[in-house]
């Protein structure tokens, strides 16, 4: 099936499993924030891929629905709550819950999200069940314990590339894997191949995410977001980890001064931009993602699936990765 196919499939179970009337009673204000934020769309990435590595492993990719929903009301329940502690304003060019309502209704909604998210994986039973709740469980904790990585880095005067690479790991990477593994598991797929399409799909975040670390930068105004967001913030990326790492102990002290003014300073962008391009970090980041990628190649090669489902699986990274870098 194409993935349009699978999105289209996905967001009317979604509509008529999550979001239906009948399903939120009261208290509204528990209810309503988590309507909005599963209404405010996104590329449904997560579930997509569940269903689609289900159907590539020869199962009922309708089978793997409800997975495919835990994943999608799980990372929506991880915005709701890294937004808070970003004090974000918008998401997804809207007001962000608890800038629309209050930080307490986003903690509460955000934690009632997390507990429907459980509730779909009850319509699996026996193996299937403990597989991808103990597969869940586990990348749920890894998605907390980047969140905490992400902030440490936000106080920390020095981050290591490891550390970030670990960091960006847990936060994207491991998710983006899950959600293949669990379509696998549905489908009755061996060990070996589920955790096959795992690697594939960490990989694949792994290049997703630095990617967007690039684009932040470098990419154009199709990109959809705002460009040098990520240096306004003073967010230790990829590309100022690396050039902190590269730069002469003078450039050092200018780029550090640079990042941690949190004032407004309209030249900001370009000056930190200009050191990465002068220590040509600009072209590591894009050795860096083709890296990944072609580890995530190299792990559908291995895969006991037929020629015609590993192009599909390429295609899919392809299109996935194929913005204005």
């Amino acid at each position: 099936m194409s993935i349009d196919h699978y999105k289209e499939v996905f967001l009317d179970y979604m509509d008529n499993q999550a979001l239906a009337q009948e399903n939120f009673k009261e208290p509204q204000n528990l209810y309503q924030p988590i309507q909005y934020i599963l209404k405010l769309g996104g590329k449904r990435l997560r579930p997509v891929l569940t269903l689609l590595s289900c159907d590539i492993f020869s199962g009922d990719y309708k089978q793997a629905l409800d997975a495919a929903l835990a994943i999608e009301m799980f990372h929506n329940f991880t915005l709701m709550h890294d937004d808070i502690m970003d004090e974000a304003l918008i998401r997804r060019g809207k007001a962000t819950i608890h800038h629309k309502w209050d930080v307490n209704t986003g903690i509460l909604s955000g934690d009632a999200l997390m507990i429907l998210a459980y509730q779909f994986f009850e319509n699996y039973e026996g193996d299937v069940f403990k597989k991808i709740i103990a597969l869940f469980n586990k990348t749920a904790l890894e998605v907390c314990e980047g969140q905490q990585y992400d902030m440490d880095f936000e106080t920390r005067n020095k981050v290591l590339l490891e550390e970030y690479k670990k960091m960006i790991g847990y936060k994207t990477a491991v998710l983006i894997g899950a959600a293949l593994k669990m379509g696998a598991i549905i489908a009755k797929a061996g060990e070996k191949e589920a955790n096959g399409i795992y690697d594939f799909g960490y990989n694949l975040g792994m290049a997703f995410q630095l990617q967007d670390d690039y684009l932040d930068t470098f990419g154009s105004k199709d990109f959809g977001k705002k460009i040098g967001g990520d240096i306004s913030e003073n967010k230790k990326t990829f590309l100022v980890i690396k050039t902190l790492e590269l730069a002469s102990d003078e450039d050092i002290r200018a780029l550090s001064e640079l990042l941690s003014d949190k004032k407004f300073n309209k030249n900001k962008i370009s000056e930190v931009t200009g050191y990465f391009t002068k220590y040509k970090v600009d072209e590591i980041i894009k050795e860096e993602i083709k890296e990944y990628t072609q580890k995530a190649f190299e792990e559908i090669d291995k895969l006991l699936i037929s020629v015609e489902n590993k192009n599909i699986l390429k295609q899919f990274s392809d299109e996935l990765m194929h913005r204005d870098l």
